[in-house]
């Protein structure tokens, strides 16, 4: 699995009609709301475990 997730719509328009923007690597264009915006991964997430209630 080499490739990398690509976004199904536009986070500000909902349109699907994206492209992947000249700016470099994750970047992307909405072609109907004339839009760039930018995917980056920022990190895992520490697990919690539950905590008990106070009694």
């Amino acid at each position: 699995m080499s490739e990398r997730a690509a976004p199904f719509y536009c986070p500000y328009c909902g349109d699907e009609d994206l492209r992947p923007g000249e700016q470099g690597h994750g970047a992307w264009e909405c072609a109907a709301c004339n839009r760039a915006f930018r995917l980056s991964f920022l990190g895992l997430l520490a697990r919690t475990t539950p905590q008990e209630p106070p009694r």
